[in-house]
């Protein structure tokens, strides 16, 4: 049995994610998920409220991070700018989890249900990251668009880096954010 709260939420976290990988979402139970982590349903139920949001744990953590990071930037910087050195800052927890992070978004991507959840998680970061950029003083239009078009090119990144792991995921970041710039750049001909 884990000694720690932390310990079994870890537990369950990667059993959810083994049996998910071996049976599929919709065929795992919570029961069976928390017979695996060696502890009981009632304890799977205390750490998370359903079967899903075992691979989104963190994500109030993460938005948190994010939003103090746009609060605590430099005055005078682009709304991107404020959004990149954001997400520079989370990366580094992202790093440091990809031994979970890999095989979650295969999950993810193989599951409508959880692509549905993902895609609702990122609208409200993306909502969360567009406030954080008001209260810098950002007009509502350009924060809206710079906090949802830098939450899908930092999501864009870091599934570069999943597939590429030899570069970092500041190098992937660097590069996406590049490709977004010069998109914009670009004209109509």
């Amino acid at each position: 049995m884990p000694r720690s709260g932390e310990e079994a939420r870890r537990r369950l976290q990667q059993a959810a994610l083994e049996l998910y990988r071996e049976r599929g979402f919709d065929q795992t139970t919570t029961a069976e998920i928390a017979a695996r982590a060696g502890v009981t349903e009632r304890t799977f139920f205390r750490h998370f409220p359903d079967k899903r949001e075992v691979l989104f744990d963190g994500e109030a953590t993460l938005r948190a991070d994010l939003t103090a990071s746009v609060a605590d930037a430099p005055d005078g910087l682009p709304p991107l700018e404020v959004l990149i050195r954001a997400f520079r800052k989370a990366g580094r927890i992202i790093e440091g989890n990809r031994p979970f992070a890999e095989p979650r978004l295969a999950v993810i991507a193989a599951t409508p249900a959880l692509r549905e959840r993902d895609q609702a998680k990122a609208a409200a970061m993306g909502d969360a990251l567009a406030a954080a950029l008001r209260a810098r003083g950002v007009t509502d239009r350009l924060a809206e668009l710079a906090a949802h078009v830098g939450w899908i090119t930092f999501h864009h990144a870091a599934g570069a880096w999943i597939e590429e792991s030899s570069r970092s995921l500041d190098e992937h970041l660097d590069e996406a954010f590049a490709d977004l710039r010069a998109l914009s750049a670009e004209t109509g001909g």
